[in-house]
């Protein structure tokens, strides 16, 4: 039984250690779940995580109610199969489906997965970064189609989802390293600024995306508006930098995509949801970082699953060396960092 002190970090020591633990098939015990959180223990989207990659590999557990703050989880062999989950809170789509979908492409199977909950909220990476970024990065490992058909903001959520992954054959594991060092031009800057329909006679989106487009002005930009009917109301941008050389364009096989977020909250102006955004995709070119800091956390999971990877990253962050130090508890890999590049040996 491995054994996670959970008060070192967050709800991703829980995903990570899920992912995994489904695709080893080793049991884990987790304790101070969220320890160092206003508000300590599972919440409803953690328990949806346990939840759903346990009906992927017939895992038993127990300690799986609202605030528990212990966790023991027991997989079984993979087996995945469609599913429909209702996360019924405003709790995360992106970080729900961030922890199945190891799993699912480590099975090799097809599987389709529509999720209700919230599709932009505090903390979490958006949807539309899920879409742009996240998934681009792991098209090398798995064939998507994605379908957000409604949105969902806090407190409300009941945002709606659609996933289906088809699993690339590993034929050559070394074709599914991670290798994204060397940092490209960047050929546009793309986004979507998105608000509840409500909004639309105040022009918020168009209003947040102008703001985007002024500072990021010596580039070139392609950011939509898009106005949804919700149950709650609420605003935000996405903005993702599309990377790679004049000639060729981008490489999807190894892309570099980076991305930057920022929600509407009430006492927070227009341009200023818009510039939290943008100054951030300029910090990172600034930077010459291949990923962003999410984006980095989200691939040392793929890093350590397929070794002999490198990624370079803005900031060695304490996020990162936690996660880090919970994949090592899976694998039988070991992290090396150097200034702000990471491997696996």
């Amino acid at each position: 039984m491995i054994e996670i002190d959970g008060s070192i970090g967050g709800g991703q020591i829980l995903r990570t250690a899920l992912s995994l633990s489904a695709i080893t098939q080793k049991p884990f015990r987790i304790k101070n779940i969220r320890k160092s959180r206003p508000k300590p223990g599972l919440k409803a989207q953690h328990i949806k995580c346990v939840e759903g990659v346990a009906q992927l590999c017939n895992a038993k557990f127990s300690g799986c109610t609202l605030k528990s703050k212990e966790l023991e989880f027991i997989p079984n062999k993979l087996n995945p199969k469609s599913l429909s989950i209702d996360i019924g809170t405003a709790g995360s789509i992106s970080l729900f489906l961030q922890a199945m979908i190891p799993p699912i492409i480590h099975a090799g199977k097809n599987i389709s997965i529509e999720v209700f909950g919230g599709t932009d909220t505090m903390w979490c990476p958006p949807i539309d970064y899920f879409k742009e970024v996240f998934l681009p990065h792991i098209r090398k490992y798995a064939n998507y189609e994605f379908k957000l058909l409604k949105r969902g903001y806090y407190p409300k959520g009941a945002g709606h989802v659609i996933l289906k992954l088809k699993p690339q054959k590993l034929v050559d594991i070394r074709i599914k390293n991670i290798t994204l060092l060397e940092f490209k031009d960047v050929l546009v800057i793309k986004g979507i600024s998105h608000a509840s329909m409500d909004l639309m006679k105040r022009r918020v989106a168009e209003r947040q995306a102008k703001t985007a487009e002024l500072i990021l002005k010596d580039y070139s930009t392609d950011i939509s508006n898009e106005y949804s009917t919700t149950k709650s109301t609420g605003s935000g941008i996405v903005l993702w930098a599309l990377t790679g050389d004049d000639d060729d364009g981008i490489d999807f096989d190894n892309p570099i995509i980076f991305g930057a977020d920022s929600l509407g909250k009430k006492g927070k102006s227009v341009p200023e949801v818009a510039q939290v955004a943008a100054d951030e995709v300029l910090k990172l070119i600034k930077q010459k970082s291949c990923l962003d800091k999410l984006m980095a956390d989200q691939m040392l999971l793929y890093l350590g699953l397929y070794p002999n990877s490198r990624i370079k990253v803005p900031e060695i962050s304490d996020h990162i060396k936690t996660n880090i130090n919970t994949i090592e508890k899976f694998l039988d890999v070991k992290f090396k960092i150097e200034d702000d590049i990471i491997s696996v040996e």
